[in-house]
């Protein structure tokens, strides 16, 4: 992917947090370093991201996509907490066997899937 001013000052702002962050708060922040980036151009370049295996996307419950940049190359799932978005990379060796179990049981190959478990964290339940 071509590196512009834009990707280069959306990726900054990914890399500053491992919490998920919707596109306009990934906005809000270009704003306040006085970056011009239009909010068009910010879900452009993160659709590209994501596309490119280089950020993570989910769905809130309220619809909203939310993005985080993600350990490159290894797969994954997350642990988020409903309260305050804390995200943890976690594996999970016997989800990705059942996947491939139920699969291929249904005749289907080049399996792939997104796991993402919320609930509350330690610190938001104290």
């Amino acid at each position: 992917m071509k590196s512009t001013r834009q990707r280069t000052a959306i990726c900054e702002i990914l890399d500053s947090t491992s919490q998920f962050q919707s596109a306009q708060e990934i906005f809000a922040s270009l704003q306040q370093r006085k970056e011009s980036v239009g909010l068009t151009t910010v879900y452009r370049v993160l659709q590209t991201l994501v596309d490119s295996d280089e950020v993570d996307a989910l769905r809130r419950d309220d619809g909203e996509m939310m993005y985080r940049r993600c350990t490159p190359g290894q797969h994954h799932h997350h642990l988020i907490c409903r309260s305050c978005g804390r995200t943890i990379e976690v594996e999970g060796a016997s989800v990705e066997r059942w996947a491939q179990d139920v699969a291929a049981k249904n005749g289907f190959s080049q399996v792939s899937h997104v796991v993402e478990i919320f609930g509350v964290c330690t610190s938001c339940r104290s």
